[in-house]
Parts: C-alpha cells; structure tokens; sequence
C-alpha cells in the first residue's frame, strides 16, 4: 500500500499505463495493417503468376512447355489452372496435399470469377470451397482476348502462418518495449521523486527542529531549484525561530523579573502565561478563599473570572482592589486584542501594602513629631510667657521656669539630632570609623557607666562574659557605644526596684553575641513586629512618666547602626515577666 500511496510508484505506474495503452493501441493497428499488406501480397504475388501464365499460353505454341514452365514459376504451395478456349482445363501440383484441383463448378457458381471469361477482368478472391472446411485466395487473368483464362490459388494457411509470426514478433516487441518502459520508469520515477524524498526527510527534520538540514543539490533543473529554494527556507525559518526565541526568552525573563504579578488570560478564563509573584498571589487567594483546598491553582478564581467578562463584553480596562492574608493588591485588567477581535486580558497585579504601610508610616511619623514637638512648645510659649508677665515673682521662682525652659530646649535640640542623625542612616549616609578594640575592656567600660544609675534605682546589673582579654573586635567603638546605652538605657528604665539587668557577651562562629536581659514591665506581643520603628512606643495613651521619657527613636537608631555593622538585632519579650535584646556583630 505505500508503494501505491509513494510519488515512485504513482509516477511509475502512470508511465507504464501510458506507453502500455499506447502499444495496445499501435499493435492493433499493426495487426490490422500486416494482415492486409500480407493479402496484399500474396494477390499481387498470385496475379503476377497468373499474368505470366497468361502471357506464356499466348505466345507458346507447345502446352507442355507451358505446363512445364508454369509449375517452375509458380509457388510449391499454389495450383495454376489453365482454362482453354476449347474448354479444357490443365491444373498444375501443389506440395499442399489437401489443396484440390479446380473444379468447372467454382466459375460456374462464382460470378465475380466467371467474368475473367465473360470480360476478360482479372479477379482477386478469397473463398471458401465447396465441400470442403479450408479457405483459399484465387486470382484470375484472361488468356488474349478469348474465352481461356489462368487461375491461380492457394490455401489462406499459408497466409494466416505468415500472419501468426508477424502477429508474435509484434507481441515480442510489445513485451520487450513493456519490460524496457517498466525500468525506464522506476528509474525515471526515482531519478525524479530521490531529491523529494530527501526532501520529505529534511521537511520531517524541519518539524523536529533541526534546522540546519540541508537538501543536497544534484541536479540544476527544477528540482535542483526547488532543493535551492528549500534550503534557502530552512535558513530563513532558523533565523526567524531563533529570533522568535529570542524574543520570547527576552520577554519571559523581563515578565519573571518584574515585582508586579503578570497573568495573560484567554477568552475561557484559562492562565496562559504566570510570573512568580501572580502566582503568590493566585495561592493566596485560594489559601483564603478555599475551604477545602482542593480547587486547582490553573483556574482563574470566579471573582477575577467575573472582571475578565466584564472587560472583555465592554473592552476597556478595569482596576480592582484586592485584601489578602493581610496584604493589599491592586490589580488592573486590560483587554487583548487579535485585529478588533478581543481574544482575551493581561493582569496586572500590583502589591500595595508596602506603599500602604510607608504612606502610614509617614502620617505617622507627622503626627509623631508634631505631638513630640508640640508639648516642648507649649511648654517654652508658656513659661517664657510667664517670665515676661512677671507671673514668676521671686528670683527662685524665675530661675526654676528657666531651668525647666532650658531641659525643653535641650529635648528639643536632642530629638532634633537624633532625627537626623537617623535620616542620614536610612539614606544610607552614615560612616563607620571602625578600629579593632579589645571586647572586654570596651563592653566592661561601658556597664560601669550604669552603676551609679542603676544602685540609685535598685537594680541589679551584672555582665556575664566568656570572652577574655584581647579578645579584639574590629567596629565604629562611638557608634555601638550609643547601641549598648540606648538598650541598657532602656532596660533600667523599665525595670522597677530589686529587678535585674544582665548583660551577656560572647564571641561564637565568628560573631560577637551580646544579649540584654531585663526582669522589667515588658512589651506587649502585638507591639515586638513593630518595636524598631521610629515614634513606636508601647504605651498609645503618650502619657509622660518622667522615669520612662524617650523620644521613641532610640530602637530605631540602634538597627540602623548594627545594620550598618552586617549584623542583626532582635527581640523577645513577655508581659510583665521581662524583655531581652540581642545583637549579631561578624568579627570581620
């Protein structure tokens, strides 16, 4: 069945049709033609006899040397009758053994042969004998101008075996020519359909990918060119693919990298294309949304499925608001079009909640600063108002409202620096004057400071370290000086009397640990994600204990400082049962 389906044997069996219907169409004509032409001749042959038998009958005078010359003249297979004006008939042998001698009846019962006598014509004739099953061809001649005339005849046999072997080498060479034509088209057909198969194969290569098939080229006519033509194709399609791979490659990297969740959706509502965050968020919302979990993560949710009706039956663009898990994301749909045909959206979705926290951390931070900068106002308006107006009327009096004015203004002044001290942290400004210091001596200088505070409060505080003498740590010594104050700072002034603070140091895995332990009020747990944040302060009522008086900056400060340093801070911490700080510094 392939053979019959190939181009070879298609194109082979059409030309083996082609040439056998043509000799089936020339044999015939041959046949017919040969059969005529041997007729033909054995007439002619036949009546050039009788003609010379005539002759010789006018002009001999002796009927045997008539006789005699006549059976030397005429075919062995022949009989020659000679009829004579007085009626008698001379009828020579023949080899043909069942060939019979003329009978007067045949002229008597023949028209066509009796008019050699009656109008000296001369006859052509096939017939059958009578009485007896063979068919003979006669010729007749008249003898001058009188009632005698010559017959010759022969049996058809000799014709139809002349036929049969005429009639055999046609169909010989019919057979050979057939036989030749059966080569010539296999060889033609695979000299024609050898470059198309390679073809085929280099065109199966194509779809596999391999382009750098090439057809070879044997020969320079149309075939040739079209090889010339399908190489030629074959490096178009890989520069073209290699471009479009290009692009797409350019293109899934810019959408994998971009912060925005990326989702191109067809008409269906089936997600073609997905970036990693447009995944987060496709998980998140079937984290929330699903109650079972079983729904698959490659459907479009029906909320979002709704919004891509909605664009697509109005074709504009949608923007949408989305709260999940605590973040917020806005999305915005935009219809996809093949020509003016809509074939589907791009979302693009957007996680707000930084922005959201940052523009609240800024209202905020306004906020934080004009009540911090408020009271200390007031208070300067207010006394400062007093002293002009004499409201103060002893020296004592007047010097009390100066010292108070003086702490504000310091505040004031405080609070001015450490808020730009921590602006030029934030804005990546701050530098470190770092110089190796022994760990020992620099932590134990710095608990000293402390004791004179903390004996006058009734806390205990106490260093725990494994570290010894030179044991060197390479850091700004100023800048986390202000770290180990504000922290132990802190930790005293949130510790009531017979607490403890406790302060341990020890350098582990390359790292200075240090941790601050306090047995102080500590902070609410909804309060710890937020502690190290600028103006956070525990207590929301901001009332002013003058034990516990900050500018709610200091945290803030320290992070910046051990993150200057590549290291980390954190905390633990319990209501009521005490706080503990620790920090990370990398010796190197």
């Amino acid at each position: 069945m392939m053979f019959w389906r190939s181009v070879v044997g298609k194109l082979a069996v059409t030309i083996l049709l082609l040439v056998s219907f043509v000799l089936f169409i020339l044999t015939i004509l041959l046949l017919e033609f040969f059969e005529n032409f041997h007729i033909d001749e054995a007439e002619e042959d036949l009546l050039q006899t009788a003609t010379k038998v005539s002759v010789m009958v006018n002009q001999y005078e002796s009927e045997n040397s008539v006789h005699e010359t006549t059976e030397r003249i005429k075919d062995a297979s022949s009989r020659v009758a000679i009829i004579y004006d007085d009626g008698t008939i001379w009828v020579s042998e023949s080899s043909n053994g069942d060939l019979p001698a003329l009978q007067p009846g045949w002229i008597k019962n023949d028209d066509n042969l009796a008019k050699v006598i009656s109008d000296n014509q001369q006859v052509k004739k096939q017939m059958s004998l009578p009485n007896n099953e063979s068919e003979v061809m006669i010729v007749g001649a008249p003898v001058g101008n009188g009632n005698g005339a010559v017959y010759v005849y022969q049996s058809l046999e000799v014709v139809d075996k002349t036929k049969a072997e005429t009639t055999q080498i046609i169909f010989l060479a019919a057979g050979i020519a057939i036989i030749l034509t059966t080569i010539f088209a296999f060889f033609l057909s695979t000299r024609i359909t050898s470059p198309l198969i390679k073809m085929r194969e280099a065109a199966f290569d194509l779809t596999r990918g391999e382009f750098n098939t090439k057809v070879p080229i044997l020969t320079h006519d149309e075939i040739g060119e079209l090889a010339m033509a399908f190489n030629r194709m074959g490096r178009q399609l890989k520069f073209h693919i290699n471009a479009l791979r290009q692009e797409k490659e350019q293109l899934s990297s810019i959408v994998s990298s971009m912060a925005d969740g990326v989702i191109t959706l067809n008409r269906n509502g089936d997600m073609i294309v997905t970036n990693p965050p447009a995944k987060q968020f496709i998980e998140s919302w079937y984290f929330e949304n699903s109650k079972q979990g079983t729904e698959s993560h490659n459907q479009l949710p029906e909320e979002l499925n709704l919004i891509l009706k909605g664009v697509i039956k109005n074709e504009e663009a949608v923007i949408h608001e989305i709260s999940l898990q605590g973040r917020n994301w806005v999305m915005i749909m935009t219809p996809l079009y093949d020509q003016s045909y809509v074939r589907g959206a791009v979302a693009v979705i957007r996680d707000m909640t930084e922005e959201r926290r940052l523009d609240k951390l800024r209202k905020d931070f306004i906020a934080n600063v004009s009540h911090e900068l408020r009271t200390p106002i007031s208070m300067l308006q207010g006394y400062s108002e007093a002293i002009v107006d004499d409201v103060a009327e002893s020296i004592q009096d007047k010097n009390d409202l100066a010292k108070i004015i003086h702490e504000e203004s310091l505040r004031m002044g405080r609070l001015v620096n450490e808020l730009l001290d921590l602006a030029r942290m934030e804005a990546g400004h701050i530098q470190l004057n770092k110089e190796k210091v022994d760990a020992y001596s620099y932590i134990t200088r710095i608990i000293k400071k402390f004791n004179g505070i903390s004996r006058d409060r009734k806390i205990d505080i106490s260093l725990q370290t494994t570290t010894s003498k030179n044991s060197f740590i390479t850091i700004d010594p100023d800048r986390m000086e202000q770290v180990f104050t504000n922290l132990i700072d802190n930790a005293i002034r949130h510790t009531n009397e017979n607490g403890f603070v406790n302060v341990f140091a020890e350098i582990n895995n390359d790292e200075l640990h240090i941790s601050i332990e306090d047995s102080g009020s500590g902070i609410p747990e909804e309060d710890l994600p937020f502690i190290f944040e600028r103006f956070y302060k525990a207590d929301k009522s901001r009332t002013r204990n003058k034990e516990k008086k900050g500018t709610g900056l200091g945290l803030a400060i320290a992070k910046n400082i051990v993150d200057a340093h590549q290291g980390t801070i954190s905390v633990k911490s319990k209501l009521n049962e005490g706080t503990t700080f620790t920090f990370k510094i990398p010796l190197s």
